[in-house]
């Protein structure tokens, strides 16, 4: 198989109805929540640059507002990860590994 018909396969599955499904499932998940932690992640950067006396407060201890929502920084992303991980294996790896096999199978031709 020449490089021209192997992107012909590429195209004809880039068009196909069921990757545009697989695409707008991921795209459901991923586009939401990089918005959503973006919004998160800047909130903190604008706080601990332009509220200064807020994120100082005390929360216990030495403990203040800026260092919490440092550490929910890092929960947040484990659970971003840990939520996109049970999404791809319910929703996107079924559908990515039939477009897989006909991809295959069509560049076995």
């Amino acid at each position: 198989m020449d490089i021209k018909e192997s992107s012909d396969i590429w195209i004809k599955v880039q068009e196909s109805d069921e990757f545009a499904a697989h695409r707008k499932r991921f795209r459901s998940f991923a586009f939401p929540f990089a918005v959503g932690f973006l919004v998160w992640y800047f909130s903190f950067i604008m706080l601990t640059t332009f509220a200064r006396d807020f994120v100082n407060t005390p929360v216990f201890g030495n403990i203040n507002v800026a260092f919490v929502m440092a550490i929910l920084q890092f929960v947040t992303t484990f659970g971003i990860a840990w939520l996109y991980d049970r999404f791809a294996t319910k929703n996107l790896d079924g559908p990515a590994e039939k477009l897989k096999a006909q991809i295959e199978s069509e560049l076995k031709r």
